[in-house]
């Protein structure tokens, strides 16, 4: 059962196979649309905003830009000028918003402390950080770097999360907290990965290029980690909180410590058949890494 006055929803539409695109789109706007007006009745306080954020916008796109626009606006970048500036990409590129709505449902479904998806899209700095680099990366892969990069400071600044705008990311991401989160530019990340607070996927140092780490599908990666270099994380693996990653992890193992290490040893890792990224279990793996009891 929901918690008390918690939304009971519709079932949400099947999967992509049997569905199109825009009705998923649709039923997610649709709730947070339902969410907006109960809040607004709830607590007038925040009617106005709330209607200025949601209830007076068509669509997702509209909604999301406008609300972007007027968090990472500034005194000489202008709200007007970003809310066009999202609105247009959003709507020339169906692919961002295809992941947007993969973004909501993850948070809601992963994150316990996401009550409704409109708390996601007003409330969630990780998601929203996300979002904007998404069309970040777009102006960057269209040679419009100097605005990229301008983004890119914006985030950073308003959102304290650093995504360089060349980093590829994935859809179905979550960024749980999302505070101290360092991305580096040749970075690449899948789809449903989760990823927690002050988390770096940086570079060595050393190196110049291809320098920074590549995360599988379902991976997830606890608060603290830090992964250096040019490794591969496999999918659905688990990256301990407080690690310090070096090398590659392989597929559906549990990697911690500091150096970090494989649970199950490096000749014969145990390994896991949940996808960790969507199941968020971080601490399965205690029994078989430590016999410290408080």
């Amino acid at each position: 059962m929901p918690p008390e006055g918690e939304l009971r929803y519709p079932s949400p539409p099947p999967t992509e196979s049997t569905t199109t695109i825009d009705e998923e789109a649709g039923w997610v706007w649709a709730q947070i649309k339902a969410e907006a007006r109960r809040d607004a009745e709830a607590e007038p306080a925040l009617a106005s905003y709330l209607y200025s954020t949601i209830l007076s916008h068509s669509s997702l796109e509209r909604s999301l830009a406008f609300h972007l626009g007027n968090k990472l606006c500034s005194s000489t970048l202008l709200s007007t000028l970003l809310y066009d500036l999202f609105l247009n990409t959003f709507t020339s590129d169906p692919g961002l918003r295809v992941a947007a709505v993969a973004d909501l449902r993850a948070a809601r479904a992963r994150d316990p402390a996401c009550v409704s998806f409109s708390h996601c899209l007003l409330n969630y700095k990780g998601f929203l950080a996300c979002q904007a680099h998404r069309v970040a990366h777009k102006l960057w892969n269209q040679s419009r770097r100097p605005l990229a990069l301008a983004l890119h400071s914006r985030i950073s600044d308003v959102f304290a999360v650093d995504i360089h705008p060349a980093a590829k990311i994935g859809k179905g991401i979550l960024f749980d907290h999302a505070t101290g989160v360092v991305i580096g530019e040749t970075a690449v990340i899948g789809n449903n990965v989760s990823i927690l607070h002050h988390v770096t996927l940086g570079g060595t140092g050393k190196a110049s290029g291809d320098r920074h780490p590549k995360i599988g599908d379902g991976v997830l990666i606890g608060a603290g980690a830090t992964i250096l270099g040019n490794v591969k994380i496999g999918e659905g693996a688990k990256i301990g909180a407080g690690s310090v990653v070096l090398i590659d992890v392989p597929p559906r193992t549990t990697t911690v410590g500091n150096p970090a290490r494989l649970v199950g040893g490096k000749e014969k890792p145990t390994k896991h058949e949940e996808c960790p990224g969507e199941s968020m279990d971080h601490t399965s793996f205690i029994s078989d890494w430590s016999d410290y009891i408080i």
